[in-house]
């Protein structure tokens, strides 16, 4: 899976965001597939045809089947200040999902207690109180509604492991092709129709509103939803 010129949604001197496809690592992993980070630096040698190494800074990481916007930083400043972002949650990551059913409620924010299970790499509802439980909470929107399937504007306001795909999952509401998480059946190209949307920031360096917006995936769930 080959990372092209058309996958970069922005970049300037300090920062580079890409379209990633679900399938993608962002990082290096126990799998030893090429990661979304060492494509992002060897396209950047190319382009401006450096010298020795090129500087490519993890910011932030989407799931494997997830796809959408991921930010990579270009100077070591830039990744220190993107870090700071994430870090006191100075960002506002909007999410997209095609969800099996329709729930109860047009709108409606969820709240849970996870503990997450490190040899299933799995996070399970739970009471408060649990012994390792977190607190989640995000928001969700009905878009649209259509063939037993709903689009859903998600917006987490914490940022716990897995947890939209877990919240969405106890509400009812899997998202399509998660089968980790309850949906019923896989797609065919192993994605969960999960899409960072849109990520929201002030830009670290030159301090601008950054507002960038990853398209859809060409999938057929998702082209259900399609204007």
């Amino acid at each position: 899976m080959n990372f092209k010129e058309e996958d970069i949604l922005f970049e300037d001197n300090h920062l580079i965001m890409v379209n990633k496809k679900a399938g993608q690592i962002v990082q290096g992993d126990k799998t030893g597939d090429m990661p979304l980070s060492e494509m992002v630096k060897m396209f950047l040698k190319n382009k401006y045809a450096k010298p020795g190494n090129v500087f490519c800074g993890v910011v932030h990481r989407l799931d494997r089947p997830v796809s959408g916007v991921v930010v990579f930083a270009k100077t070591s400043k830039a990744l220190s200040r993107m870090n700071a972002l994430f870090r006191e949650r100075a960002t506002q990551k909007i999410y997209w999902a095609v969800v099996r059913g329709v729930p109860d409620l047009l709108e409606n924010e969820l709240h849970h207690y996870l503990v997450k299970n490190e040899r299933l790499n799995k996070s399970f509802v739970t009471h408060p109180g649990t012994k390792g439980a977190l607190e989640c909470r995000l928001r969700y929107k009905l878009l649209k509604s259509a063939n037993r399937y709903s689009l859903l504007e998600v917006l987490p306001l914490t940022g716990r492991h897995h947890q939209i795909r877990v919240q969405l999952a106890a509400n009812g509401t899997p998202i399509v092709g998660d089968v980790k998480y309850g949906d019923r059946r896989a797609n065919e190209d192993q994605s969960i129709c999960l899409h960072a949307r849109k990520l929201i920031f002030m830009h670290p360096v030159t301090k601008d509103p950054l507002e960038v917006e990853a398209p859809l995936p060409d999938q057929k769930y998702w082209n259900i939803f399609k204007e």
